[in-house]
């Protein structure tokens, strides 16, 4: 059996989650673990800056083109050792794009390759849809065994982090992953962590990092690297250490307590007029002790 902490790390579209998933994996690198990453979006970017800026084939790809695969065949080697994956997706307008998920995870079980390379985490960047069912496989079908999504404090990052919780809630009673927190990402004003911490307070979820915006982060993946590579001194790449000791340390994960819709929608117009309250200066105290 396996001895790989597995972790999936989802989040909506344009979120920073493959940045914020590359740069754990290479900080966990960096503390001396074994560490595959295992991109799960059709767009099969999840480990450029890991390997400099290029793509790599994918596993439906080298199925489509072979017939068959050796899972080594689609493995690569990224920063300081790192192992990359990219599962891949259907040809444009065919097929359910979460089929790369659950193809590919059957070929590297089939394999054993897990056990065979003696990982220490496998870490799985996960679109944030997970209506898809094969979104949600690492999730339903409990590969996963710690779930971690990244959020701003943006509304439509917040309603997916809900919409996860809430798959999460569903099967969590069937075998299911459980949730191990929410990495809180481009946090620069004191509202946006007022608004995730109550955000995770309501779920009855917690907080596993705050990570500011920052201008390193662009500068080093327009260089095709990531963070911990090319700015390993910097403030940034400390962050994303510390996010790393705590996901490596992290055991007890739960299922959380997502939002109804209209308790949501509540939720958002609230902070809402709230926000607005102080753009105005005109800050009723009924508007934060609802709050």
């Amino acid at each position: 059996m396996s001895k790989a902490k597995q972790i999936a790390i989802y989040g909506k579209g344009g979120i920073g989650k493959s940045t914020t998933t590359s740069n754990l994996s290479a900080a966990l690198s960096k503390l001396g673990y074994k560490v595959m990453q295992f991109g799960c979006d059709p767009k099969s970017d999840s480990t450029n800056t890991l390997r400099d800026g290029t793509y790599i084939p994918t596993v439906l790809d080298t199925l489509r083109e072979k017939g068959a695969v050796n899972a080594h065949e689609v493995i690569f080697r990224g920063f300081n050792g790192v192992y990359c994956v990219e599962a891949g997706g259907p040809s444009p307008g065919v097929g359910c794009a979460g089929r790369g998920i659950i193809t590919s995870v059957e070929l590297f079980k089939q394999q054993r390759i897990f056990e065979e390379l003696d990982l220490d985490f496998v870490i799985y960047d996960v679109l944030g849809d997970v209506v898809c069912g094969g979104f949600a496989v690492p999730i339903r079908e409990g590969i996963a065994q710690h779930v971690f999504t990244v959020s701003s404090a943006d509304f439509m990052a917040v309603y997916a982090a809900n919409n996860l919780f809430r798959g999460i809630q569903k099967y969590s009673n069937s075998g299911g992953a459980l949730l191990g927190g929410v990495i809180a990402n481009s946090i620069n004003q004191p509202y946006a962590k007022e608004i995730i911490d109550d955000f995770v307070a309501q779920t009855q979820t917690h907080v596993v990092e705050y990570i500011p915006r920052s201008v390193t982060v662009t500068q080093c993946e327009l260089q095709g690297k990531t963070t911990i590579e090319a700015a390993p001194d910097s403030a940034q790449a400390q962050v994303y250490l510390s996010l790393a000791r705590k996901i490596a340390a992290h055991t007890d994960s739960r299922a959380p307590n997502p939002l109804g819709v209209q308790a949501l929608r509540d939720w958002a117009g609230k902070w809402g007029k709230y926000l607005l309250s102080l753009e105005t200066g005109e800050v009723r105290p009924e508007l934060a002790t609802n709050l």
